[in-house]
């Protein structure tokens, strides 16, 4: 004989669907003097933007390069006021965060952001800097804290491809054709893309800014 079974007095409750994720934003950093900023630095980063398929690129002013002398350099404000006052597109940022987070060195700056939830940040340099990157404090930490793209510039295309770093993290690497997956790879992940090369230069500008001063002041 089957037993009856009385009613139910507790009924089992469905799991509840996990939470979406947040949506991760994929930021590009873009570091240096900025002495001065020019045309070239909007260059790489729209094409930052553009192959990377960043939703922004900050301009992370130095207060001060530990591998550049002070002579030369203008004061912190005016390059960064004069960084601003270039920028025309809402997706790059000029940022005086390492100002305020008083760091000095990349390695500390990634460290601090990595911290940010919902943000993916990708270090931008050009080939020179990967060139003398084992120059750097905690060069191979940086591998660690974010993926790089590395901007071809001449001429330092074959220092920089045969240097230390690219043979250290040699394995690494991305090709090129898969540039816009760089965002999502787990670190270390870097990848070398080739772009036609820009004529600006913060060197030349300053050399011209100084000609034009011996030229007003000659008799």
């Amino acid at each position: 004989m089957r037993r009856r079974r009385g009613p139910r007095l507790f009924r089992r409750v469905p799991e509840a669907p996990p939470l979406p994720r947040k949506p991760t934003r994929a930021i590009g950093l873009l570091g240096g003097s900025f002495n001065p900023a020019h045309e070239g630095h909007l260059y790489v980063s729209r094409e930052a933007l553009k192959r990377l398929g960043l939703d922004q690129v900050w301009w992370l002013v130095s207060p001060q390069n530990p591998l550049k002398p002070r002579a030369g350099m203008a004061p912190f404000e005016d390059r960064l006021a004069y960084a601003r006052a270039l920028v025309d597109d809402p997706r790059i940022r000029v940022s005086d965060l390492e100002a305020r987070l008083d760091v000095t060195y990349t390695a500390d700056t990634l460290a601090r952001l990595a911290r940010l939830p919902g943000q993916r940040f990708i270090w931008l340099i050009g080939a020179d800097n990967l060139a003398q990157l084992p120059l750097w404090r905690h060069w191979r930490r940086i591998f660690a804290l974010a993926p790089i793209a590395v901007f071809d510039r001449a001429p330092h295309s074959s220092s920089a491809a045969a240097g230390r770093a690219a043979s250290v993290f040699g394995h690494a690497r991305l090709p090129e054709r898969e540039a816009l997956h760089l965002k999502d790879r787990p670190t270390p992940a870097w990848v070398y893309l080739h772009l036609p090369p820009h004529p600006a230069s913060s060197t030349a500008i300053r050399a011209g800014r100084q000609d034009a001063a011996i030229r007003e002041t000659a008799p």
